[in-house]
């Protein structure tokens, strides 16, 4: 096996890593485009040219029942909500909560508004979405805090909504798969009243020490870049080595069932990976899946490089899998 690796490590050198045609096509698209990069925006510049790529890349949203803007209490304010549901009335079962990307400075409700609405589809479960507090106006630990007053509020209020919920199932994607993570960790460690049954971060941020391997060789060109990174990084001003950031220091043994997934060209790639290889180790229930010769965000790019959906079907698949639907 180790052969077989070194390999394959000698022949990415040579001819640079595997990147889909279609996924060649949106970054050269995008790199005509000549736009600065989000690292010398201002935070609302850079919020509002997140939102605009939703209409230029991304499906449009899928039909359902019920598409609800809601609010519930945080520690900072009120915390908005969109419910999502492919049915106006259910037997008691799950509900999954998805917590949006974009580095803790960008994303919203609206940018991930397609992705949100197909999971509630295909899945066939409710999804309660969440707009937690951005940094830098609001750095660590807003978003952790708010996330988790989520999870709490939905635990505790799910007949509010017709829903009579039996376990919690925990989503996102980037710093939303950390968010993700750490609130399973939260949650874990001192239970809400429903338990968290399962979750699934996608191409999360876990561990903000990273600086070699796909830090440094995808670190510009593919769409997420080491400098955006590190400009993230510094709006959110997280403690370093803090668990609710950093969760790869966490209790991950504790965790539940997880579908971790990771991009082939992604700079967080690797620590996806150790956080994967470190969770199997701890004896958690994981399903690792890469998905090879895309990017970073490619939850949201399923207009503009059209192979992505046949990525988000696979995590569907693998969500369902997980919780036995």
């Amino acid at each position: 096996m180790s052969d077989t690796i070194e390999l394959q490590r000698d022949a990415d050198a040579t001819t640079g890593p595997f990147v889909r045609p279609d996924v060649a096509m949106l970054l050269a698209m995008l790199s005509a485009a000549g736009a600065p990069p989000m690292n010398e925006m201002t935070p609302a510049d850079a919020r509002e040219a997140y939102r605009m790529m939703r209409f230029v890349a991304d499906a449009e949203p899928t039909e359902l029942a019920i598409v609800r803007d809601l609010t519930c209490p945080g520690p900072g304010g009120e915390i908005r909500l969109r419910y999502y549901d492919a049915r106006e009335t259910r037997a008691a079962g799950p509900v999954i909560m998805f917590f949006h990307g974009g580095g803790f400075v960008i994303g919203d409700l609206d940018t991930h508004h397609p992705y949100c609405s197909e999971l509630a589809a295909k899945v066939d479960l409710p999804v309660i979405a969440v707009d937690y507090r951005l940094a830098p106006e609001h750095p660590f630990p807003a978003a952790t805090d708010d996330c988790e007053a989520a999870a709490r509020w939905l635990a505790d209020n799910g007949k509010t909504l017709g829903l009579d919920i039996t376990g919690l199932v925990f989503t996102g994607d980037s710093a939303g798969g950390n968010l993700t993570i750490v609130t399973s960790q939260a949650l874990i460690a001192n239970p809400a009243s429903v338990p968290v049954i399962a979750q699934a971060p996608l191409y999360p941020v876990v561990d903000s020490t990273q600086t070699g391997g796909s830090f440094t060789d995808f670190a510009e060109g593919y769409l997420l870049t080491a400098d955006t990174m590190n400009w993230f990084g510094t709006a959110y001003a997280a403690t370093p080595g803090d668990a609710r950031n950093d969760c790869i220091n966490g209790d991950i043994a504790s965790l539940p069932p997880t579908l971790l997934v990771t991009a082939g060209l992604d700079p967080l790639r690797d620590q996806g990976r150790d956080f994967a290889a470190r969770a199997v180790k701890a004896g958690v229930d994981v399903t690792y899946m890469e998905m090879r010769g895309t990017i970073h965000g490619f939850i949201c790019l399923r207009k503009g490089a059209p192979s992505a959906q046949e990525d988000c079907d696979a995590i569907f698949r693998g969500m369902k899998a997980m919780l036995k639907l």
